[in-house]
């Protein structure tokens, strides 16, 4: 069902974005230098960071002699929330959580080239304000470009919802926590827009079929938009990589 008094008169949402406008993102790679691989990400005010460790040698009990194990760890700080969390890790949603983006990213990376391997992600919540999961793992997938693990594609997640204006239905990207709370349809999809497929679609609500599609297509072009923007931040970063080893050797 869609959820009311989402969007305004003039067709702006509680936040003063339009139906189709995606909350800022703003992010950077290599942000530490023990792990693999790192990466912060802002979308709107859900701060998230990523790391990666590996490919290393996966523990007999976890080896696969055909794909690299990847695994993933997901966790909120206790700060990230209005309410104070008791238990930032472990919980069922932690989980489920983890179990999610080891979905979504398992589907991009070159798993058949590392048997016999292991991949650890960890993820950490910084400030949650709706749409985490898409931020994790838009974080997780410049983390796994900064350690220099082999990608099939950029994997992005967005999520979409369904406003009513007057009479007609209107699509909303890239929902925030205002919006998730709102007890309307939450539709999150993680793809890989280069190739068109979706490793990941849940949805938090009933849904008419009417407005399935409509609702898709707007998360499909949310993962898409994404995609520029984190594309936009791995060239710069190579970009001043390569202005930094070139003052070196002058």
């Amino acid at each position: 069902m869609p959820a009311a008094d989402l969007l305004s008169s003039q067709g702006l949402r509680l936040d003063g974005r339009r139906p189709n406008e995606l909350r800022r993102i703003r992010c950077k790679l290599g942000v530490f230098t023990q792990p693999d691989g790192s990466a912060y990400l802002e979308q709107g005010n859900t701060k998230v960071l990523a790391a990666v460790y590996g490919p290393h040698q996966a523990s007999k009990s976890k080896m696969s002699t055909e794909a690299v194990v990847v695994n993933c760890q997901y966790s909120m700080a206790t700060f990230s929330t209005g309410e104070r969390k008791n238990r930032p890790r472990g919980d069922r949603k932690s989980q489920e959580m983890s179990m999610h983006l080891r979905q979504a990213l398992t589907a991009a990376i070159k798993t058949e080239m590392y048997p016999r391997s292991q991949i650890d992600i960890y993820i950490e919540v910084l400030q949650a304000d709706g749409g985490t999961y898409c931020a994790s793992v838009n974080a997780a997938s410049l983390a796994l470009i900064d350690s220099g693990i082999p990608l099939r594609a950029y994997v992005t997640a967005c999520s979409a919802s369904l406003g009513r204006q007057s009479a007609t239905h209107e699509p909303l990207v890239d929902v925030s926590h205002i919006e998730e709370a709102a007890d309307g349809v939450c539709l999150t999809v993680a793809s890989l827009p280069s190739t068109g497929s979706i490793a990941l679609l849940e949805m938090s609500n009933r849904l008419h079929m009417d407005h399935f599609n409509i609702v898709l297509t707007r998360a499909m072009q949310g993962c898409r938009d994404i995609e520029v923007i984190l594309d936009g931040a791995v060239r710069q970063h190579l970009a001043e990589g390569w202005t930094k080893q070139d003052v070196i050797t002058i």
